[in-house]
């Protein structure tokens, strides 16, 4: 496969241009067991030598680390990056797990602020809320996050885990470049209303996880047996027992087409998710997440791969048949809304 940089697109009507696949720096800080961090900042510096230039973090991250961990290198390429990052996760640090969504304005105003001073920059290019609280009108934080384009704060605005009609809404008070959720051979969700909505409104989709959390990579077959302790997908309902056993079974259709391409599992599995364009007629831009240089090299060639027919047919049969649930708690997920 060819080494060449990946091709360019644009996030949303009046987005920024960025590469067709970003990263996704979560693991480099937190949730996927221990990191070197020498070598996930070779990983930073790899990706944007592939041409990858949205890099993705979130306020969550580590609490606060993983914006931190980045900083230096959105300083040192400021210009040739676009920078998202999230709000809108609420944890304690005295208690690691707990987890609670605040889309208040006050806090939205207060988490902005704390974003740009751990990334230390004047302005955030993509500025995400990453869950909807239903209990707060959407057009209360969508207002309050226009203000901070107003302000120059932030200059694109994104969501996470919303409905199609939660996207409507909140397009008719501020436009918005894109949309992260779940979006994969195993998670399809997505495709319930937000795609289309995405594609009518002019709307860019980031998936995240597009690589399964791994599992689509055969990198692991039980998250309980094969995965260190410090590892949150131990955690997930699809990677241990039972329904894991069921899901490592999925994997087959993947493996015949990664045969076919002289590809890995990987490769074909964001192959798949880029080929979701052209199915519904919208920008798809994942953000696998990795913290070695050589994957980054991996991943992006996936963006070259093209599936035919036949392939396209085998792999999408396979989200119907996953056993178990994206999270323990889905209630904040845009699946529980739908």
């Amino acid at each position: 496969m060819s080494n060449d940089k990946i091709s360019t697109t644009v996030l949303g009507a009046a987005g920024p241009v960025v590469g067709i696949q970003g990263l996704g720096c979560m693991g480099m800080s937190e949730f996927y067991g221990d990191t070197d961090q020498a070598a996930a900042r070779a990983t930073l510096d790899a990706a944007l030598d592939a041409g990858v230039t949205l890099f993705d973090t979130a306020d969550i991250y580590g609490a606060g680390a993983n914006e931190e961990f980045i900083a230096p290198f959105v300083r040192a390429h400021r210009d040739e990056i676009t920078l998202a990052t999230k709000f809108g996760i609420v944890r304690k640090a005295e208690d690691p797990r707990y987890r609670a969504v605040s889309n208040d304005p006050a806090y939205i105003r207060q988490a902005v602020e704390a974003s740009l001073r751990r990334l230390g920059v004047e302005v955030i290019d993509l500025y995400y809320m990453h869950r909807r609280d239903p209990a707060v009108p959407l057009a209360e934080s969508v207002g309050a996050m226009a203000e901070l384009v107003a302000q120059g704060k932030v200059k694109h605005l994104g969501l996470s885990e919303v409905t199609g009609a939660e996207l409507r809404e909140a397009q008719a008070v501020h436009p918005i470049a894109a949309v992260q959720s779940e979006w994969s051979l195993f998670s399809r969700d997505i495709e319930i209303s937000l795609t289309g909505a995405a594609a009518e409104l002019g709307v860019a989709v980031v998936p995240y996880s597009p690589l399964g959390r791994g599992f689509l990579t055969g990198a692991f077959q039980d998250a309980a047996a094969d995965l260190t302790g410090g590892d949150f997908r131990q955690f997930q309902p699809r990677f241990t027992g039972e329904n894991a056993k069921r899901n490592a079974d999925l994997l087959d259709p993947v493996r015949k087409a990664a045969k076919a391409h002289d590809a890995t599992l990987g490769q074909i599995a964001l192959a798949w998710v880029h080929s979701r364009a052209a199915v519904h007629g919208l920008t798809v831009v994942p953000i696998p997440g990795t913290r070695k240089a050589e994957r980054v090299r991996e991943n992006t060639a996936a963006t070259r791969i093209e599936l035919n027919e036949l392939e396209l047919e085998w792999l999408d049969q396979i989200a119907a048949q996953v056993a178990g649930d994206r999270y323990p708690d889905m209630s904040s997920t845009s699946a529980a809304r739908e």
